[in-house]
């Protein structure tokens, strides 16, 4: 009797926690698990659905909403361009001293990048982070995704890229779809 009342506690709530929060982290899987319990292996951001999503063992666990660079279609091409990069790419390192919180550098410009950008003469930039935000813009929470105003990041929540920070470990896989 006792397990179910607390399940029931569980369930009731997530269920408080994410009702009608659309730019919020929202549950994917509901298992019996809790979130923090599990090391994610793989981040999925969608550019277009501007969502980012976490994978344990190739399940989906929990989605955000997302900013990205202030000019988000098409693939990074040059620093300064604004746009989120696009591929597959990896957590190099973690900065608990972020200028936005925390955040997760990933491993942009890669050699396919770093050619690419040559060719053309170009500077691929770097520096590409998943981060929260800044002292002055903390105060808008999730409506921060509601506009593109990165760099060429990808931006959530200081409580989201708390989540991250504390689940996320050097080497997570990061796939960047457009």
């Amino acid at each position: 009797m006792r397990n179910l009342l607390l399940r029931i506690l569980q369930i009731g709530l997530v269920l408080h926690a994410t009702a009608g929060l659309s730019y919020q982290s929202q549950l994917v899987n509901k298992g019996p698990y809790s979130l923090s319990a599990k090391q994610i292996d793989t981040i999925l951001v969608e550019k277009q659905k501007h969502t980012l999503t976490v994978f344990h063992k190739d399940q989906p666990v929990k989605k955000y909403k997302i900013a990205l660079g202030f000019s988000p279609k098409g693939h990074k091409l040059k620093e300064g361009d604004g746009r989120t990069p696009e591929g597959t790419y990896f957590i190099t390192g973690k900065n608990p001293q972020s200028q936005f919180h925390l955040s997760l550098k990933l491993s942009y410009p890669s050699i396919e990048d770093q050619k690419k950008a040559k060719s053309k003469g170009l500077n691929p930039g770097g520096n590409i982070m998943i981060h929260g935000l800044a002292p002055h813009l903390q105060s808008k929470g999730k409506w921060h995704a509601m506009k593109d105003w990165t760099l060429g990041c990808i931006a959530v929540t200081n409580d989201e890229i708390e989540e991250l920070f504390n689940l996320a470990e050097v080497g997570t896989r990061v796939v960047i779809l457009p």
